[in-house]
């Protein structure tokens, strides 16, 4: 199987040259999709708008309010903002994978302040058990009877910390939560507050005493992250920051915004329009990771042993809509789609020894078969 190198995440066709002039910037503050926004009247839009200008102009406000509090916590990692924006609006969970000091907790706490939200970490070691995490039933001698309390996922945003360090028991608690936002405890169900979002991270050099964590719960994860070094003039700001006393936070608060204004945001997804040509386009990619598809890649079936699950599928889309909507759209485009495949699909395929002994990468894996599959 031939593996084109990797582009930067977000790329439409492959690697480009850094453009002369200014970026194009969307209301998130990120780059906008790669030839501007569509024309309304294209193939790709509604027959009326999707969402009303005072929503969107409502969702736009939003969107730059918590990348303001983001920002003034963590230098650079835009590719992390980007995804946990998206990860928020969509309702789902993001995994992130680096090695220690890259601001993966300063930055769940930041989002977490930005929505004046309840915010938990919960630091994963392997004598960590279920009710350590989700809650249990303590007896009370003078009355003779049970009383609940509630663990510290019941919070909304809880940052799972080495999340790789806990056992598997422990591990599969996080199921239930994570994909029917509930738990289980004495026989009773208590409801996770919403929204409620999951931040689990990992570090991939350190092995000893770790698990690995099983393919059921890597795909209940909307998005898997890969955070890299900052750059030195990122760097820089960072020791500026610290010289100011402004590392670990602004001294004049920032800008917050209310649980009710992600819930709003969230509904805002739900109604990002999605065109048919689009989804059948999203079918298509997935089809392809399985060795099928209707442009297979040569050979795919030898560097990947499972592809994707229809969670992909449905994660593409709701990663999609979240994404036209924070560049101010109500219709999702197939940029919308690639612009960030690296972090819905990296953790969904399962690759065979043979492509992890040479090195590949699923990045590259993915790079091939949106490559394979003709952009409508």
């Amino acid at each position: 199987m031939s593996i084109p190198a990797s582009p930067q995440q977000g790329s439409s066709r492959g690697p480009q040259s850094p453009p002369s002039g200014p970026a194009p910037q969307g209301p998130g503050g990120g780059r906008a999709p790669q030839g501007g926004s569509p024309r309304r009247g294209t193939s790709f839009t509604p027959a009326q708008r999707a969402i009303s200008e005072q929503d969107m102009e409502r969702s736009t406000q939003i969107v730059r309010t918590i990348t303001g509090v983001f920002q003034s916590r963590v230098v650079g990692q835009e590719n992390l903002r980007l995804t946990l924006l998206a990860a928020l609006a969509a309702g789902g969970h993001v995994l992130l994978e680096s090695v220690p000091g890259l601001a993966k907790t300063t930055a769940a706490s930041a989002l977490a302040s930005a929505i004046t939200g309840s915010f938990a970490r919960i630091q994963c070691t392997p004598d960590l058990m279920p009710n350590d995490i989700i809650g249990t039933q303590i007896f009370n001698y003078g009355s003779g009877t049970f009383t609940t309390q509630l663990g510290p996922v019941h919070a909304n945003v809880v940052l799972l910390d080495e999340i790789n360090r806990s056992s598997a028991k422990t591990q599969s608690a996080m199921l239930e939560a994570m994909q029917e936002k509930q738990t289980s405890i004495g026989g009773e169900v208590y409801k996770l507050p919403e929204p409620f979002m999951v931040l689990a991270t990992q570090n991939p050099i350190e092995e000893e005493g770790t698990y690995v964590l099983p393919e059921a719960q890597m795909d209940r994860f909307l998005m898997k992250e890969i955070l890299t070094y900052p750059r030195p003039a990122e760097e820089h700001e960072i020791l500026d920051r610290s010289t100011a006393g402004s590392l670990t936070g602004p001294r004049e608060p920032s800008g917050t915004v209310t649980l009710e204004d992600v819930r709003f945001l969230q509904a805002m997804v739900d109604q990002v329009y999605v065109d048919p040509v689009v989804k059948r386009y999203i079918i298509d990619v997935v089809f392809t990771t399985r060795g099928s598809g209707p442009n297979p890649v040569a050979n795919l079936t030898q560097s990947v042993r499972v592809g994707a699950s229809p969670r992909g599928s449905l994660a593409l889309m709701r990663v999609g809509q979240a994404h036209a909507l924070l560049h101010g759209r109500d219709y999702v485009t197939p940029d919308d789609v690639r612009a960030m495949r690296h972090g819905v699909l990296r953790h969904r395929l399962v690759l065979t020894f043979d492509a992890l002994a040479s090195g590949i990468k699923p990045e590259q894996i993915i790079d091939a078969v949106f490559h394979a599959v003709p952009m409508p």
